[in-house]
């Protein structure tokens, strides 16, 4: 849990101290990158950390990536430049990669099935309190101290995990092979590579240059080509990361895209709720956040609670359950009164993050208990990359809805931008406020889609029953 909250504060903890950074190293332009990049090297190692860690053991890839996790922290401190900076976020990124794969990996490899859904909904009140706590503790450390501290906190933090895990986890024994394990280099970089290029064409277009501009159109053009070289690399590799097998079984499949559909819906509320609490309801930074960060109480109470059911109807059945009644809750927000009262966000937020427990938990729970010890890390890194791909395929979607909702309204003049800066200068204006109030309930709505469309994945493609192979430590 120690580790994991490494990677969840960091999350959070950086973005309300981005005016003191952009303030002491310049690169205001650029400062984007600081989120991206970091996000970048986390999606694209997932993969291979996952099947390094099947290969060689949890212990290894967890405390070499705690080790750069803490490096590339103690080098953001001392970074010169926004360049630098950005840099050694990457750095980060490296072993924040490892310490959110292989974490949700342990878990299963030591608890029993009946265990798994206690020990999962403690780990997400790491994700749920990081999520309240960090962004307040950025702004108190970049306020009073320096905003370096944000990175030198990690230090003493991760030393004590590296400290308990070299200690004290003992992984489970397993059956060693004779021969030497081959490790499929030319695939890790060939995938490093292809995610690389792609997830920068979707977190850069619209933002930095146009979609059909060239280096856009250069982009995806380079990625679909890398793309070509990971199946063909891939498919004659011993022993590849990214095994043709995790596609080619119906539930681990269906898992992997209902959990990409929950990364694009859950950018409605975690990128736009804020600005339309904040333009639309009036509601300060601080109240804003407090409308979002209420799906928080309740995702890991719901997750936790979410054994019970499944138990009785299956994991299938009730991550239908859940993520039905999520599309609900997100088709029900345009019906929200313009201007309304902050409780009434706040409502369906507390109920969706209810929602998204009861679907999420049961998913990675069951797919981790249909394979073995040697398939498990890199199932769940599949899984993790899945979704971590549909946060960045969201963000790109949504946001070109919003700016064009926006700029349909407003004449061609507004964008998500423009948004920010009356925000910034001031109450803003009537027309604004029901143009972004139109933008948010269009993304809602979009949401909503990508809720229907998990639904109809578990509904035609995952099996009725997931094969849950027999538990020995049950």
């Amino acid at each position: 849990m120690l580790a994991m909250g490494l990677a969840a504060l960091d999350a959070t903890i950086v973005s309300t101290a981005v005016p003191q950074i952009v303030g002491d190293l310049g690169g205001f332009s650029v400062f984007s990158w600081l989120f991206s990049g970091y996000l970048l090297a986390v999606t694209v190692t997932l993969p291979v950390y996952g099947k390094l860690s099947d290969t060689f053991g949890r212990k290894p890839v967890l405390v070499t990536g705690a080790a750069l996790f803490l490096l590339g922290s103690l080098l953001c401190a001392g970074a010169w430049n926004m360049a630098a900076l950005i840099a050694f976020r990457i750095v980060q990124g490296l072993g924040g990669g490892a310490l959110q794969g292989t974490v949700q990996t342990l878990a299963a490899d030591l608890y029993p099935l009946r265990e798994r859904p206690k020990i999962q909904a403690r780990l997400s009140t790491v994700w749920a309190t990081s999520a309240v706590a960090g962004p307040a503790l950025g702004g108190v450390l970049a306020a009073y101290a320096n905003w370096r501290w944000i990175f030198l906190v990690n230090l003493p933090v991760g030393a004590l995990a590296l400290w308990l895990i070299a200690r004290h986890l003992r992984e489970p024994e397993r059956t060693v092979p004779d021969r030497r394990p081959r490790i499929d280099w030319a695939g890790a970089l060939a995938v490093f590579a292809c995610g690389g290029v792609l997830l920068t064409a979707l977190v850069q277009g619209g933002v930095a240059w146009d979609w059909l501009s060239a280096p856009s159109i250069a982009l995806f053009t380079t990625g679909a080509c890398l793309l070509a070289v990971v199946v063909a690399v891939e498919r004659r590799a011993a022993e590849p990361i990214i095994p043709g097998w995790v596609w080619r079984r119906r539930t681990i499949a269906a898992v992997n895209l209902a959990l990409g559909a929950l990364g694009l819906l859950m950018v409605a509320p975690t990128v736009f709720l804020p600005t339309y609490a904040q333009a639309v309801l009036g509601l300060a930074p601080v109240a804003a956040g407090f409308v979002l960060s209420v799906w928080t109480l309740s995702w890991p109470v719901s997750a936790a609670l979410s054994q019970h059911v499944y138990r009785r109807i299956g994991f299938r059945n009730t991550a239908m359950l859940g993520i039905a009644a999520a599309a609900l809750l997100l088709l029900a927000f345009p019906f929200l009164p313009v201007p309304g009262r902050a409780w009434q966000p706040a409502l369906l937020m507390l109920l969706l993050g209810g929602a998204l427990g009861l679907f999420q938990l049961p998913l990675i729970v069951g797919v981790q208990s249909t394979v073995g010890w040697a398939e498990r890390g890199t199932t769940t890194a599949s899984v993790l990359f899945c979704r971590q791909t549909g946060q960045t395929l969201g963000a790109a979607l949504f946001g070109a809805v919003a700016n064009g909702v926006l700029a349909a309204r407003l004449g061609g003049a507004g964008d998500l931008d423009a948004v920010t800066r009356a925000l910034n200068s001031g109450a803003p204006d009537g027309e604004l406020r029901s143009a972004v109030a139109d933008a948010v309930h269009a993304v809602y709505l979009g949401a909503a889609g990508a809720a229907a469309l998990a639904f109809l994945v578990l509904l035609f493609v995952a099996p009725r029953r997931f094969p849950v192979l027999d538990d020995p430590t049950d």
